[in-house]
């Protein structure tokens, strides 16, 4: 089943349920793709499943810098809601890769590309995206070819 359609499924079980949070996150999710989606291919378009986990992680994102906004405010109530939010778009996520396997990714993808220096960065992270598939950070991924690339 594609992602948006087991969001779709999923809202109707909140509705169902009348499980506010999780409707009101995935009415966001949904609606976040659609603009997306109508933005890249008009309305009849479809996105790909990476574009969509992408989304999926740029709402992750958003949560938790409001998360670290609302506990400055000391609004305690407000950062366990997007908490709770952040759980329920994490469930849309592939299985994220281990420290082992992301290590041995890059280094294969290094040999791959020849990559030697930091000015190789750009070309070695478009291979690594395409290699992971959404299933690493990009900032994770960047912190650990950093770490091989002098």
């Amino acid at each position: 089943m594609k992602i948006t359609e087991q969001i779709t499924a999923e809202m109707k079980t909140a509705m169902k349920e009348k499980n506010k949070v999780a409707l009101n996150t995935l009415r966001a999710l949904k609606s976040a793709i659609t603009n997306a989606t109508i933005d890249k291919s008009g309305i009849d378009g479809q996105l790909p499943e990476n574009e969509v986990i992408n989304i999926i992680r740029k709402q992750i994102k958003q949560r938790q810098d409001s998360i670290d906004q609302f506990e400055k405010a000391g609004r305690a109530e407000l950062a366990e809601n997007e908490t709770a939010e952040i759980s329920i778009l994490e469930g849309y996520l592939p299985t994220p890769l281990t420290d082992d396997e992301l290590t041995a990714i890059v280094e294969a993808a290094i040999t791959e590309t020849g990559a030697e220096s930091k000015k190789d960065m750009g070309n070695l992270m478009k291979v690594l995206q395409e290699k992971t598939q959404g299933r690493a950070d990009g900032k994770k991924l960047s912190q650990e070819v950093m770490k091989r690339l002098s």
